[in-house]
Protein backbone atom coordinates (compact mmCIF):
# COMPACT_ATOMS: atom_id res chain seq x y z
CA UNK A 1 0.00 0.00 0.00
CA UNK A 2 2.83 2.40 0.93
CA UNK A 3 4.69 1.82 -2.33
CA UNK A 4 1.48 2.38 -4.33
CA UNK A 5 0.99 5.63 -2.41
CA UNK A 6 4.55 6.78 -3.11
CA UNK A 7 4.12 5.90 -6.79
CA UNK A 8 0.97 8.00 -6.99
CA UNK A 9 2.59 10.90 -5.17
CA UNK A 10 5.61 10.67 -7.46
CA UNK A 11 3.36 10.80 -10.50
CA UNK A 12 1.50 13.79 -9.04
CA UNK A 13 4.79 15.56 -8.30
CA UNK A 14 6.01 14.93 -11.86
CA UNK A 15 2.74 16.25 -13.26
CA UNK A 16 2.95 19.36 -11.11
CA UNK A 17 6.60 19.92 -12.03
CA UNK A 18 5.77 19.57 -15.72
CA UNK A 19 2.72 21.83 -15.50
CA UNK A 20 4.32 24.54 -13.37
CA UNK A 21 6.22 26.27 -16.22
CA UNK A 22 3.02 26.42 -18.27
CA UNK A 23 1.14 28.10 -15.43
CA UNK A 24 3.97 30.53 -14.80
CA UNK A 25 3.83 31.75 -18.43
CA UNK A 26 0.20 32.85 -18.15
CA UNK A 27 -0.15 36.33 -16.69
CA UNK A 28 -3.31 35.78 -14.54
CA UNK A 29 -1.87 32.64 -12.91
CA UNK A 30 1.38 34.45 -12.18
CA UNK A 31 -0.50 37.22 -10.41
CA UNK A 32 -2.32 34.66 -8.27
CA UNK A 33 1.04 33.37 -7.05
CA UNK A 34 1.32 29.83 -8.43
CA UNK A 35 -0.37 26.56 -7.66
CA UNK A 36 -2.41 26.27 -4.44
CA UNK A 37 -0.69 22.98 -3.58
CA UNK A 38 1.47 21.76 -0.69
CA UNK A 39 3.33 18.42 -0.91
CA UNK A 40 5.25 16.89 1.97
CA UNK A 41 6.86 13.84 3.54
CA UNK A 42 7.83 13.01 7.12
CA UNK A 43 8.78 10.51 9.80
CA UNK A 44 6.03 9.34 12.16
CA UNK A 45 6.01 7.93 15.69
CA UNK A 46 2.71 6.29 16.64
CA UNK A 47 1.25 4.43 19.58
CA UNK A 48 -0.11 1.18 18.10
CA UNK A 49 -2.83 0.88 20.79
CA UNK A 50 -2.65 -2.88 20.22
CA UNK A 51 -1.87 -5.70 22.62
CA UNK A 52 -1.46 -5.70 26.41
CA UNK A 53 0.69 -2.54 26.54
CA UNK A 54 -0.69 0.79 25.40
CA UNK A 55 2.89 2.15 25.56
CA UNK A 56 4.13 0.20 22.54
CA UNK A 57 5.12 2.57 19.76
CA UNK A 58 6.29 2.16 16.18
CA UNK A 59 7.75 4.41 13.52
CA UNK A 60 6.90 4.92 9.89
CA UNK A 61 6.83 7.18 6.87
CA UNK A 62 4.03 9.60 6.00
CA UNK A 63 3.29 11.69 2.91
CA UNK A 64 0.63 14.33 2.26
CA UNK A 65 -0.81 16.62 -0.38
CA UNK A 66 -2.82 19.70 0.60
CA UNK A 67 -4.93 21.62 -1.92
CA UNK A 68 -6.26 25.12 -1.16
CA UNK A 69 -8.97 26.38 -3.58
CA UNK A 70 -8.33 29.95 -4.70
CA UNK A 71 -11.94 30.96 -5.44
CA UNK A 72 -13.34 30.73 -1.90
CA UNK A 73 -14.97 33.70 -0.12
CA UNK A 74 -12.63 35.72 2.10
CA UNK A 75 -14.01 34.26 5.36
CA UNK A 76 -13.21 30.73 4.10
CA UNK A 77 -9.61 31.42 3.06
CA UNK A 78 -7.38 28.83 4.62
CA UNK A 79 -9.87 26.00 4.05
CA UNK A 80 -8.51 23.16 1.95
CA UNK A 81 -8.35 19.44 1.30
CA UNK A 82 -5.69 17.13 2.70
CA UNK A 83 -4.78 13.68 1.40
CA UNK A 84 -2.38 11.79 3.68
CA UNK A 85 -0.92 8.31 3.91
CA UNK A 86 0.91 6.62 6.81
CA UNK A 87 3.00 3.45 6.71
CA UNK A 88 3.69 2.51 10.37
CA UNK A 89 5.96 -0.46 9.78
CA UNK A 90 9.24 -0.02 11.70
CA UNK A 91 10.49 -0.56 15.24
CA UNK A 92 8.08 -3.40 16.03
CA UNK A 93 7.92 -4.52 19.69
CA UNK A 94 9.20 -8.08 20.17
CA UNK A 95 5.71 -9.16 21.23
CA UNK A 96 4.18 -7.86 17.97
CA UNK A 97 6.39 -9.34 15.22
CA UNK A 98 3.82 -8.88 12.42
CA UNK A 99 2.47 -5.49 13.41
CA UNK A 100 1.92 -3.00 10.59
CA UNK A 101 -0.61 -0.19 10.27
CA UNK A 102 -1.21 1.55 6.93
CA UNK A 103 -3.74 4.31 6.34
CA UNK A 104 -4.84 6.41 3.39
CA UNK A 105 -7.14 9.32 4.27
CA UNK A 106 -8.58 12.51 2.90
CA UNK A 107 -10.62 15.36 4.32
CA UNK A 108 -10.74 18.99 5.39
CA UNK A 109 -7.86 21.12 6.66
CA UNK A 110 -8.05 24.70 7.87
CA UNK A 111 -4.86 26.77 8.09
CA UNK A 112 -4.60 30.10 9.94
CA UNK A 113 -2.49 32.44 7.80
CA UNK A 114 -2.29 35.44 10.11
CA UNK A 115 1.43 34.98 10.68
CA UNK A 116 4.14 35.44 8.06
CA UNK A 117 6.33 32.39 8.78
CA UNK A 118 4.08 30.30 11.05
CA UNK A 119 0.92 28.38 10.06
CA UNK A 120 -1.09 26.49 12.70
CA UNK A 121 -3.80 24.22 11.31
CA UNK A 122 -6.58 21.81 12.29
CA UNK A 123 -7.88 18.92 10.18
CA UNK A 124 -10.36 16.09 10.04
CA UNK A 125 -9.64 13.25 7.62
CA UNK A 126 -11.17 9.82 7.00
CA UNK A 127 -10.28 6.83 4.88
CA UNK A 128 -9.13 3.22 4.96
CA UNK A 129 -6.80 1.49 7.42
CA UNK A 130 -5.02 -1.82 6.94
CA UNK A 131 -3.53 -3.67 9.93
CA UNK A 132 -1.42 -6.83 10.25
CA UNK A 133 -1.00 -8.38 13.71
CA UNK A 134 -0.04 -11.65 15.45
CA UNK A 135 -2.47 -14.36 14.37
CA UNK A 136 -5.54 -15.30 16.35
CA UNK A 137 -6.10 -18.64 14.65
CA UNK A 138 -6.45 -17.68 10.95
CA UNK A 139 -7.19 -14.04 11.77
CA UNK A 140 -4.09 -11.89 11.29
CA UNK A 141 -5.25 -8.99 9.09
CA UNK A 142 -8.11 -6.50 9.02
CA UNK A 143 -9.16 -3.51 6.93
CA UNK A 144 -11.31 -0.81 8.46
CA UNK A 145 -12.72 2.65 7.96
CA UNK A 146 -10.63 5.19 9.85
CA UNK A 147 -11.56 8.66 11.10
CA UNK A 148 -8.86 11.03 12.34
CA UNK A 149 -9.03 14.50 13.88
CA UNK A 150 -5.69 16.22 14.18
CA UNK A 151 -3.69 19.38 13.90
CA UNK A 152 -0.28 20.94 14.06
CA UNK A 153 1.80 23.76 12.67
CA UNK A 154 4.23 24.57 9.89
CA UNK A 155 7.19 26.95 10.07
CA UNK A 156 8.84 28.44 7.00
CA UNK A 157 12.59 27.75 6.71
CA UNK A 158 12.99 28.87 3.06
CA UNK A 159 10.74 30.61 0.52
CA UNK A 160 8.81 27.47 -0.44
CA UNK A 161 9.91 24.98 2.24
CA UNK A 162 8.14 24.55 5.57
CA UNK A 163 8.87 22.25 8.52
CA UNK A 164 5.73 20.52 9.79
CA UNK A 165 4.82 19.08 13.18
CA UNK A 166 1.56 17.08 13.03
CA UNK A 167 -0.57 15.14 15.51
CA UNK A 168 -3.28 12.68 14.47
CA UNK A 169 -5.73 10.63 16.59
CA UNK A 170 -7.10 7.69 14.59
CA UNK A 171 -10.30 5.78 15.39
CA UNK A 172 -10.44 2.30 13.83
CA UNK A 173 -13.41 0.85 15.70
CA UNK A 174 -13.59 -2.50 17.49
CA UNK A 175 -11.53 -5.33 15.98
CA UNK A 176 -12.61 -8.92 16.56
CA UNK A 177 -11.16 -10.17 19.84
CA UNK A 178 -10.05 -6.71 20.95
CA UNK A 179 -11.22 -5.49 24.38
CA UNK A 180 -11.49 -1.85 23.23
CA UNK A 181 -11.77 0.34 20.17
CA UNK A 182 -8.44 0.70 18.39
CA UNK A 183 -7.17 4.29 18.53
CA UNK A 184 -3.59 4.60 17.23
CA UNK A 185 -2.25 8.11 17.56
CA UNK A 186 1.02 9.89 17.13
CA UNK A 187 3.23 12.60 15.77
CA UNK A 188 4.81 13.30 12.40
CA UNK A 189 7.78 15.57 11.79
CA UNK A 190 8.54 16.44 8.18
CA UNK A 191 8.95 19.03 5.46
CA UNK A 192 6.47 20.52 3.00
CA UNK A 193 6.99 22.25 -0.34
CA UNK A 194 4.46 25.02 -0.93
CA UNK A 195 4.10 25.82 -4.64
CA UNK A 196 2.66 29.26 -3.83
CA UNK A 197 5.70 30.13 -1.73
CA UNK A 198 5.82 33.54 -0.10
CA UNK A 199 2.86 34.73 -2.17
CA UNK A 200 0.31 32.59 -0.28
CA UNK A 201 -0.10 35.31 2.37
Amino acid sequence: MFFRLISRLSMAALFVAAAFPVFSQVAPAAREGGLPLVVGVGISDFSTDFGPSSRWRMEGISAWVDYYPTQLPTFLRGLGLEFIGHDINYGRPAALPRMRQDTGEGGAIYTWRHFHNFRPYAKYVAGIGSIDFPAYGMYDHDTRSVMSPGGGAEYRVLRNIWVRGDYEYQTWGLLWGSPHHLTPNGFTIGASYDFKGAQRH
